[in-house]
């Protein structure tokens, strides 16, 4: 296929307004790996770091991008028929290998979640990333059991948004955070129970509702906020630390004794494709597209507008997440 497509590649970090596309040759696949023709690909915290600089384990040149959806294009080993609509997400991609900010995307088999779906391909790519950390988190992370509290410190962030309709749809009552007052109203339309403005003492407010802490607790900001969080936790509860969405990654001179509440659990999530088993993907496209799962999607982006998508990302100013139909 000697052809050339579109693409954005990081030659180092860069501004966001500095992103590009450029012309490179379309990858071909070895055996055990997948061409995809690439629909849409959501945009995700892990992108941001690697664009900033932040991201540790990165090559450059890279074409970024932990996640994509579209159709199978080639397959050496027949693993998926060309025209097979696929996900595909993590493993790898935009780190060790070229990722899906591209119009073709090549990676292996084990990274391909199959689907079959109505739903446009921009409501589609916002999904396959989202779903797997929500889902993981909540599953693998926490747990959850109908009947359950939950509270989500980071709610209005995609994976955030994602956790509330997925936990709601389990049959649990919901808590949500967000910093500014005016999304308080997003989360009542996204099916939170209890939204809260968080001023940093997200503990005092979640525990003046129910008096002895929730269940369970998805850390989706930092570990400058885990300590508050940790104290919203009833005891024998859990808190599964996820996200960075302030770059506050590590804990120094971590002291379990003092830093973990009496009876506490304090785990954490960082998942792969096969976290989300293809049954379960396939039941949320499905709950989606018949309006049971609540989604947000803040906006959809062409290729040459990725300089703007990363830069929303950057300012913290999206509310769900950003996708780019290629």
């Amino acid at each position: 296929m000697a052809m050339d497509m579109r693409a954005i590649v990081l030659d180092h970090p860069v501004e966001p307004e500095e992103l590009r596309v450029r012309r490179v040759p379309v990858p071909e696949p070895d055996p055990g790996w997948v061409r995809i023709k690439v629909e849409a690909f959501g945009l995700n915290r892990s992108e941001y770091h690697l664009r900033a600089g932040l991201a540790t384990g990165a090559t450059f040149p890279i074409i970024p991008g932990i996640e994509a959806v579209g159709t199978v294009d080639a397959a050496p080993n027949g693993e998926f028929a060309p025209g097979q609509q696929v996900a595909a997400m993590m493993g790898g991609m935009g780190r060790q290998y070229d990722g899906g900010y591209a119009e073709y995307v090549v990676v292996p088999a084990s990274s391909i979640v199959p689907i079959s779906t109505d739903l446009d391909w921009a409501t589609l790519g916002a999904l396959p990333e989202m779903l797997q950390t929500a889902h993981g988190s909540l599953f693998t992370g926490l747990a959850i059991e109908p009947g359950q509290s939950v509270l989500i410190r980071g709610g209005t962030s995609s994976v955030g948004v994602a956790a509330a309709a997925i936990a709601k749809e389990h049959g649990l009552t919901v808590f949500s955070t967000t910093r500014n007052p005016d999304r308080v109203d997003v989360l009542k339309q996204h099916g939170v129970d209890h939204p809260i403005v968080d001023d940093g003492n997200v503990a005092a407010k979640v525990r003046e509702i129910q008096p002895e802490g929730v269940q369970a607790a998805l850390e989706l900001v930092g570990t400058n906020t885990l300590p508050d969080t940790l104290k919203a936790v009833a005891v024998h509860g859990t808190a599964c630390f996820t996200g960075m969405l302030s770059d506050n990654w590590s804990i120094p001179d971590f002291y379990p004794m003092d830093y973990l509440p009496n009876g506490v659990r304090l785990t954490a999530y960082s998942g792969e494709s096969n976290d989300l088993p293809a049954e379960a993907f396939q039941r949320y496209c499905d709950l989606v597209a018949a309006g049971k799962l609540s989604i947000r999607i803040d906006r959809v982006f062409t290729m040459d507008e990725i300089g703007e998508a990363h830069r929303i990302m950057a300012d913290g100013h999206a509310v769900g997440k950003l996708v780019v139909r290629v």
